[in-house]
Order: structure tokens, then sequence, then C-alpha cells
């Protein structure tokens, strides 16, 4: 095969231009616009919410979050250690304290953990939990891949401690349960606040850009007034708060219209690629196509490959330079955040299972417009890498 083939790129097959044109010729480009409202009351339909922001980023969402809920210097915020960095820095915007989680198989925040922290590392004296003195505030809570945390689990733990959930949605928009107590919840719906990302690489994308709801409404207001750099009065610029520029632009906006109209197919193409790539390595000894919560429809943003690192005798960088020189991008799983440099003096609970996946998860070709014959070419090219023939 001689073309690229990309871990995962835009699609734009529907309305995107014919919108984007649109806005332009309005001359509505910038921070303001009917396409920024429109993609907030689309978004809010979608996932049966009330009432959706749109902003700059995921991570602008995260951090807004954050100010919404209290999170002030000293602080202390439960964030997971498997995850993309963008999901913490926002906690020390607010100059607050993360405490690093481990992950259970789903790679999501592990709930045992996070109840064994509490009760054993905490002081709760019935209405605030404080670690070493410093008041634990909120919970963020990742879904990875699209794989939902166990909400389940996890939002009785931070209802027992006071504690506030903001989801970190932002690879997983469309994933809901599909079973049991949030039976079609979506993910970022559950928590106190969700956050989604339309970065270049998501589901949908709005070139960058992002998204954030909350069970009140009003407080989706407030941050909505707060990415507009906090204009009490509009006309005579008066400013009672200190405000941000988070705002999404116009033609962003225009895109995300256009690209939520084809979320649903999106979905759809993500499971039935998955189910390819799933027997496509059936019985391969070398790697497994790892699973998605049970209970849950997953919009199956990334696929993981968990590599046998016992059998297998390259190390991951030689794995992901093979591909590449065969046309394959692919793309090993982060480092852990507690072990990079600017968090390494913070604590980090129990940590067993992150390491482990850390070195083992391999995220492989997972765009929408992959055809079957690329799938089957990847899958192939994979195996003969990791048997040690290339």
């Amino acid at each position: 095969m001689d073309k690229y083939i990309p871990l995962s790129i835009p699609n734009f097959e529907g309305n995107e231009r014919k919108y984007v044109d649109d806005a332009i010729n309005q001359g509505w480009v910038s921070t303001g616009g009917a396409y920024i409202t429109k993609l907030e009351e689309n978004m809010a339909e979608y996932l049966n919410v009330e009432n959706v922001a749109a902003c700059q980023s995921g991570t602008s969402a995260l951090h807004l979050s954050l100010v919404e809920v209290g999170v002030e210097p000293g602080d202390t915020v439960l964030v997971p250690t498997l995850t993309f960095i963008a999901a913490v820095n926002p906690v020390r915007y607010q100059f607050a304290t993360p405490v690093f989680m481990d992950c259970d198989d789903s790679l999501c925040m592990d709930p045992v953990k996070l109840q064994s922290f509490c009760e054993e590392e905490c002081e709760w004296d019935g209405e605030v939990l404080k670690h070493k003195q410093s008041v634990v505030k909120a919970v963020i809570v990742v879904h990875v891949f699209g794989n939902m945390a166990d909400m389940e689990a996890i939002m009785p733990i931070a209802k027992k401690y006071n504690l506030k959930v903001i989801e970190d949605a932002t690879e997983a928009l469309g994933t809901c349960y599909s079973d049991g107590k949030y039976k079609g919840k979506y993910a970022g719906t559950i928590g106190d606040f969700g956050c989604y990302s339309f970065n270049g690489n998501k589901i949908i994308t709005t070139g960058g850009g992002g998204a954030l709801t909350s069970t009140d409404a009003k407080a989706v207001d407030h941050l909505r007034f707060l990415s507009t750099q906090a204009k009490t009065d509009p006309y005579f610029y008066v400013h009672d708060e200190i405000g941000y520029n988070y705002r999404m632009t116009n033609v962003q906006a225009a895109l995300g219209v256009a690209q939520l109209e084809e979320l649903t197919e999106f979905i759809k193409r993500k499971n039935d690629n998955y189910e390819l790539y799933k027997s496509e390595f059936e019985g391969f000894e070398l790697a497994k196509l790892m699973s998605f919560r049970s209970n849950t429809y997953s919009n199956k943003w990334f696929y993981s490959l968990l590599i046998d690192r016992k059998h297998v005798g390259c190390d991951m960088r030689d794995i992901v330079t093979a591909l590449d020189e065969k046309g394959i991008q692919v793309r090993s799983i982060w480092g852990l955040i507690s072990n990079q440099l600017p968090y390494r003096e913070y604590e980090a609970y129990s940590i067993e299972k992150a390491p482990c996946y850390a070195e083992r998860v391999l995220n492989i070709p997972c765009s929408t417009q992959i055809t079957v014959d690329e799938i089957k070419y990847v899958s192939a090219e994979i195996k003969q890498v990791l048997q040690g023939v290339w």
C-alpha cells in the first residue's frame, strides 16, 4: 500500500463548507454570531441537557469548570495519572494541588482506589474532606478514548464526601450508558460539569474548540459570561469579575454545526471499524484489542491494542518507527502525568495498574474514513512487526 494511513484525521463530508462560507459571507467570523448559538442549542438537544456553552478548547472548559466549583489556591483536586496532561494542567492554573489516582482495566479512574483514598488518607467531618489540611474540592474523571468511566461507582463516593465531579468527556462525545442507573445518560452529563473537545483529531472537530455543560443551567450561563471577558455592560465595558478570552469563534462553530449533523454516522463507522479490527486480531497471542465498558454504547474514538510485553522483543519506540516506515501512523499511550517533570513533587496514590498499561497500549488508525482494505493492511503489518518480521 503506497499511501500513508494516519491515526485520526478530520472528516468533512457534510455541510462544513456551506456553513463556513455562510458565516464568512455574513461577516461574522469572530467571537459572536448565530452559529455559536446554533451549535450550543444543537449540542444541548443531542445531549438532552438544558444548557451548553461553546468555548475555546477542552482545556478551557476544564479550567472554567474548576473556577465555577470554587477551586482555590491550596485546595486539592483528585485527578487520573493515565491521561493527557491537559486534563490536569488547569488544576495548577488555579494554584491548586493535584493528587494522582490509579486507573482500572477500562483505563479510566479506579473507583476502588478513589474510595480507599478518601477513607484512609483523608479526614471527613461530615461536610468537608481534607487531605493533609487541604480541602479536597473536586475530582476530574476522564472518559479515556471514549470508554465511559465507572460513574455508577464514582458518583456515590463523590456525593458522600461532597466532592464536585468534573467529567472530562473530551474524547467521549456520544458515549452513553445503555443500561443501569444512568441508562440513556451521555458522558459529560452525569457529574456536576462535563467538558468536550473539538480538536482536529476528535470524533467531530471545529479545528480547535470545546464546550461545557452542567447539571446547573445557570452555572453554564455564568461560564459563558466569564469566557467572554465577563462584560457586565458590554456597551460601556464594565467588568465586575475576572474574565477569560475563552470564547469560540463563529467560523469554528459553523464547522461544528455541520460536524454535529454527522456525529451519529461517525459513531456508527467507529463501531463498525472496531468490530473489523477485533475480528482481525482474534486469536492473535501477541496483542489484543481492548474492550469498552459492557453497559455502555461507546463512540469508540480510539482503539487500544494491548501488547504482550513479555513475548514481543521490540520496544514501543521500535514498533511505532517500524509501522511508520510501512505508512501506518500509530502512537503509544501517554506517559504517566505523575512522572512528568512539572508533577513529580505531587502525591500519587497507590499507582499500580497505570504503569503497566502505559507500557503496553498502542493506539492504531481509527479515522472515520478508513477503508476495509486499510484496516486489514494495518492489522497484518502490526502482526508482522510484533512477530519481529519487518
